[in-house]
């Protein structure tokens, strides 16, 4: 077995390790034998446990596991699109945008459930990449790193300003909709997932037919040119590919912050720079990262839920943090 091959295996058994707990833990304990049975057999409907694990749990679970994929993913594919180290859905603003969007159809009366906030999730997140890239390629250099990743810090933080003067002047809006603005799985219909796997497997597949293109934008642009890439048809292709993921996980889970940092960076610790190797391994992580976040949410004050996607902010900031300081992120 190669290295790669270990680690593959490695973050496989976590991400099952993290479901495992998700299905288990909670306000009301269920021992892992009783998972097991409640997904295999099932029982009688009065049962407790089959009812908290089967009808509260599993759609939780998958919610985690598939949007923790498409943030790993999508903020793999930034960072290699921008070559900035820092790039997330987040930083870059397109998660703030894509809940913008969400959060005006929602006060507006546009749409109702998932089918209807991916379309305006995805408008959003669309909508601020355009926004944060026209920003920064003003000026001399262009769009660099650095100041993408500010147009996408000062995007964001005007979006969520917009966005709380839209819920808090709508006391119904607030109410219904302010777990999942923080980033929450809870509550999750069970066919959440059904209706995202097309916008989650359509951005994967996007992102991983640009994964050699991406491999060469690593050594510059003309570098890529020489070699034959069409870098603009790459670059817009990958682009595309992380906003529609991001609507995607945005529209299930809510704006949940630095999944998208995190997992590339260790994926690409684990295994290297190439992104056929980066994309899987960081989806496994994205949902691995994601799904514990939630686990430590319930327990850390219970009976009470502290929301995921709060979790992987408190846990993120000090991340960034340690990247700012370690990297030399060009200017």
């Amino acid at each position: 077995m190669t290295r790669r091959t270990g680690w593959f295996a490695a973050a496989l058994a976590l991400t099952t390790a993290a479901a495992a707990l998700s299905l288990a833990v909670g306000t009301r304990p269920v021992p892992l034998p009783a998972v097991l049975d409640a997904l295999a057999h099932g029982a009688g409907p009065a049962d407790p446990d089959v009812l908290v694990v089967r009808s509260l749990r599993v759609p939780r679970t998958e919610t985690g596991l598939a949007a923790g994929a498409a943030l790993g993913i999508a903020g793999a594919a930034l960072q290699a699109v921008s070559r900035n180290p820092l790039a997330d859905p987040g930083i870059l603003g397109l998660s703030q945008g894509a809940a913008a969007g969400v959060v005006l159809a929602i006060s507006f009366g546009l749409a109702n459930g998932f089918d209807g906030y991916v379309w305006y999730a995805f408008a959003g997140a669309c909508l601020a990449a355009c926004v944060v890239y026209a920003i920064a390629s003003r000026g001399r250099g262009g769009a660099t790193p650095v100041k993408l990743a500010l147009a996408g810090t000062a995007f964001a933080a005007m979006t969520t300003g917009a966005t709380t003067v839209v819920l808090t002047s709508s006391s119904a809006a607030l109410d219904q909709f302010r777990f999942w603005q923080a980033g929450s799985l809870s509550g999750r219909d069970p066919q959440t997932v059904v209706r995202m796997l097309p916008f989650l497997i359509g951005g994967a597949l996007l992102v991983l037919a640009c994964a050699r293109g991406l491999d060469t934008l690593a050594l510059g642009d003309e570098t890529a040119r020489a070699l034959g890439q069409r870098v603009p048809l790459v670059r817009g292709g990958a682009a595309l590919g992380a906003t529609v993921l991001t609507a995607a996980a945005v529209a299930a889970a809510g704006p949940v912050a630095f999944i998208g940092l995190a997992a590339p960076h260790l994926a690409r610790r684990l295994v290297g720079g190439a992104h056929r190797q980066v994309f899987p391994l960081s989806a496994l992580l994205g949902a691995a990262l994601l799904l514990a976040a939630d686990v430590v949410g319930r327990v850390v004050r219970a009976p009470a839920e502290v929301p995921a996607g709060v979790m992987t902010a408190l846990i993120g900031a000090p991340v960034l943090i340690v990247l700012v300081r370690r990297k030399g992120v060009p200017a």
